[in-house]
């Protein structure tokens, strides 16, 4: 249990957020937080200076971060802060051990872009088989004005009705997914650490080689694990149908970003969406960049206004959990602060 004096903390909060614009670009407000205590935002903080970092968090003991690393070494340069709340899902870009062990609270925030993710897995499926953007443009650019023919089409147009989906990782956004893959008459496989009796509504649970080899389309949807850092790779699309497509909206680490654009590039795989890459922002020299039929977008699949908002709300909550004295989605174990 954690031992927290609320009395102090409520009376003297001072909060930073460390790197809030992609979270609120303007469009949102930080007021829920205000109101706990003095608050400083920042819009971004660079992630590889540790001294500005560090004199960014001054006597802070709330901070709020996305994508800012709180590392042991800023910990102990930063011994008053008494709470970091990740306005993520993912929480490594904080030292769990060290903040433990100096009896810090960290909370993540689960479950707010469900809907979101999965609609845009979708969206770079609809693309890939329908093209529209492509298209849209071709028609401003004069080519339909000009066509000897009543319509025309420069990519395959493909249907989903009687593919098959193979989903890798089905939590509640892969489940999404699959709800949105079945309204299109498409079959689902999926593969999970568990197997639930909401999945089972929606899927054929499967094992992955037998998911790889029977599967039209791929959407990722997984965590990056030890176990899952580069699963897509040479050897697993070898087993994977002629012509595969696949998505990922989770982590770029679960691709091994030369072996996919190697297998686009040779058509063994027919298309690619990705709204993720290894390293973000996506590096000039990333070779999907350069991969044929392949769609990339700038990791906007949690960025809706509605699930930034939701996060707003849920940070807001977090921290009022911490300071009531009753920490909610905590991601580390108790402490004494």
């Amino acid at each position: 249990m954690w031992i927290i004096d609320v009395e102090k903390t409520k009376r003297d909060a001072k909060i930073t957020v460390l790197d809030g614009y992609t979270e609120n670009p303007g469009d949102l407000s930080w007021d829920g937080l205000a109101a706990f205590g003095e608050l400083t935002v920042y819009d971004r903080t660079d992630v590889g200076d540790e001294e500005l970092i560090v004199r960014r968090i001054g006597d802070a003991d709330i901070v709020i971060t996305n994508k800012t690393p709180i590392t042991r070494s800023v910990l102990a340069r930063c011994p008053q802060v008494r709470y970091i709340g990740v306005i993520a899902t993912g929480y490594n870009v904080v030292d769990i051990e060290a903040a433990s062990s100096a009896g810090i609270v960290v909370t993540n925030i689960p479950d707010y872009c469900t809907d979101a993710v999965g609609q845009l897995a979708i969206s770079l499926l609809l693309e890939i088989c329908c093209r529209v953007g492509h298209h849209d443009e071709a028609v401003h650019a004069g080519r339909w004005a000009s066509c000897p023919d009543f319509c025309f089409w420069d990519y395959p147009l493909t249907e989903l009705s009687g593919k098959t989906m193979g989903i890798v990782g089905f939590g509640s956004i892969g489940q999404v997914t699959g709800r949105l893959a079945r309204a299109f008459g498409m079959r689902v496989l999926a593969t999970g650490s568990r197997e639930t009796d909401e999945g089972r509504a929606l899927a054929e649970y499967a094992g992955m080689d037998e998911l790889f080899a029977s599967s039209d389309v791929i959407s990722l949807h997984a965590p990056l694990t030890p176990e899952t850092d580069k699963l897509i790779n040479a050897d697993s699309i070898a087993k994977m149908k002629q012509g595969v497509i696949i998505i990922n909206t989770a982590r770029g680490g679960l691709i091994d970003e030369r072996d996919l654009a190697a297998a686009l590039n040779s058509g063994r795989v027919y298309a690619a969406g990705v709204d993720v890459a290894s390293e973000e922002p996506i590096k000039a020299d990333n070779p999907l960049l350069t991969a044929k039929n392949c769609i990339i977008t700038p990791h906007i699949a949690w960025g809706a206004r509605e699930s930034r908002q939701r996060l707003m709300e849920r940070a807001t909550a977090n921290v009022r959990g911490f300071l009531d004295g009753e920490p909610i989605n905590a991601v580390n174990a108790g402490g004494s602060l």
